[in-house]
């Protein structure tokens, strides 16, 4: 299978820029939103430096990675330049960086020269909501700065992606996407990956919960599967709610996702994520 990863099912380790993320057992991607219109939390880490201390907050809850993002990818929102994307990740990058220089910093961007940026910095991970699809630099970036890559799936942009949804099987279609784009990060040389499926992005709501019943299917490549649930609209829109009502909904999806052989969760809410997997744990154990 191309793209399988030999090294990481041996071991379970991911590598970081030389940082080691064991994944025996399951961890957190702790989400910062930098963004002003954020679908759940925009604009709120902005004021007062406040992204600090959210940043320690995922943390002490159990975050091992932090993502952060200054662009919105709710549907509708339009591609930002990497100058624009920028001008809002540069300081806080720096901060983050000097105050919490243990954890694994991610970059949610699908900008090269923003990762080659956040790279300088000392971040260790680009989160990639386009899979190398808006900007083909960016496989290169990675590969060079020997940085860790979450490999999303997208149907579009976040422009148009719910109204032209994925034809036909979602999993099968992700499949065919995951086969050619990891043979072609292994042929620039990148060596630590993470598959992100990509819920909400081009699926409708069905293909989401379908998505999730056979996450198990990913596992074929043996490479860690990171799973995006939080507070997205296949849980609010379903029951009915809005996205400050979701933490439940998100606890339920990620216990599903866990069952289903994930090994990243990404979230807003670490402390509660945390607990999921604790008790998940406790469940495994007979």
């Amino acid at each position: 299978m191309l793209g399988k990863s030999t090294a990481f099912s041996e071991n379970r380790m991911l590598n970081f820029r030389g940082k080691l993320l064991d994944l025996k057992e399951p961890k957190i991607m702790g989400i910062l939103n930098l963004t002003s219109d954020s679908f759940y939390d925009g604009g709120i880490n902005l004021k007062d430096d406040f992204f600090l201390e959210k940043a320690e907050e995922l943390h002490n809850g159990g975050a091992s990675i932090i993502d952060v993002g200054a662009v919105s990818t709710k549907p509708g929102s339009r591609i930002i330049n990497d100058e624009e994307e920028w001008k809002i990740l540069e300081r806080p990058l720096q901060l983050l960086r000097k105050q919490q220089p243990e954890i694994i910093l991610s970059v949610d961007t699908y900008n090269s020269a923003t990762a080659q940026k956040a790279a300088d910095i000392g971040v260790e991970t680009i989160n990639d909501i386009s899979g190398g699809t808006i900007d083909n630099k960016m496989f290169d970036v990675i590969a060079k700065n020997k940085l860790a890559y979450v490999l999303m799936h997208i149907h579009g942009v976040p422009e148009n992606m719910q109204q032209y949804p994925v034809k036909g099987n979602v999993v099968k279609g992700i499949r065919y996407f995951f086969d050619k784009t990891l043979q072609l990060l292994q042929d620039v040389g990148v060596e630590s990956i993470m598959l992100d499926p990509g819920f909400g992005f081009g699926k409708t709501i069905d293909q989401n919960y379908q998505l999730l019943r056979e996450l198990k299917q990913f596992n074929i490549y043996n490479w860690p599967i990171l799973a995006g649930v939080s507070r997205k609209s296949m849980i609010f829109k379903h029951l009915k709610i809005n996205p400050q009502e979701a933490l439940n909904g998100t606890t339920v999806l990620n216990t599903f996702a866990l069952l289903n052989g994930a090994k990243v969760l990404r979230v807003h809410d670490a402390k509660e994520a945390h607990e999921t997997i604790r008790l998940f744990l406790k469940y495994n154990q007979f």
